[in-house]
């Protein structure tokens, strides 16, 4: 199982970090995705299980991925959110997805 949590409601340019608990190891490949209302889920990130960490085009540079194998966490640190980033991110490991924590970027 993963449990994402830490999103909320922030005005444009504030940051939130992003967790993703999962309830075995974390040595795989580990992603956030995000689906915004009535558009696709779209892939966000991406560290891999080495540690080497690939963005998307429209979060480069503003988000960052990490994850803590020891207490089987990854985190998703976003900076200078934007209104467009507003969505429901889901933290991603294989065939597995958490809930789903919802991220409302407005002012």
């Amino acid at each position: 199982q993963l449990q994402a949590s830490g999103g909320g409601l922030v005005q444009p340019g504030a940051s939130l970090r992003l967790s993703c608990v999962a309830s075995g190891s974390i040595t795989s490949d580990m992603n956030w995705y995000r689906q915004a209302p009535g558009k696709q889920r779209e892939w966000v990130a991406r560290i891999t299980r080495l540690g080497s960490t690939y963005y998307a085009g429209s979060v480069k540079g503003r988000f960052t991925i990490s994850r803590d194998n020891a207490k089987n966490t990854v985190y998703l640190q976003m900076n200078s959110l934007k209104p467009e980033d507003t969505a429901v991110y889901f933290c991603n490991q294989a065939t597995y997805w958490g809930q789903g924590t919802q991220v409302t970027v407005s002012s």
